[in-house]
């Protein structure tokens, strides 16, 4: 990568330099993105189902313990005088 000069204010003394560093950065990161192994369809989709069940299971789960909590505590304040 091109090295960037910068004067002791921080500000970049080198426009130029800058500019083929930026150029340089983004040609670096197409020829990145082109070693990438993507997933297939079907590794999409079963990643996705297995998310979407797992997210429903979690919902119920917490949907029953806010449920058992609420239940009990309606019944302590129930049992001990304070109604809700």
């Amino acid at each position: 990568m091109a090295e960037v000069v910068k004067q002791e204010n921080g500000s970049v003394s080198k426009p130029k330099q800058w500019w083929l560093s930026t150029k340089e950065f983004f040609r670096d990161t197409q020829s990145e993105m082109k070693k990438v192994t993507w997933p297939t369809k079907n590794e999409v989709v079963g990643t996705t189902v297995v998310v979407i069940a797992a997210t429903v299971v979690f919902a119920l789960f917490l949907w029953g313990c806010d449920l058992v909590f609420y239940k009990a505590i309606d019944f302590l304040f129930t049992r001990f005088g304070a109604s809700t």
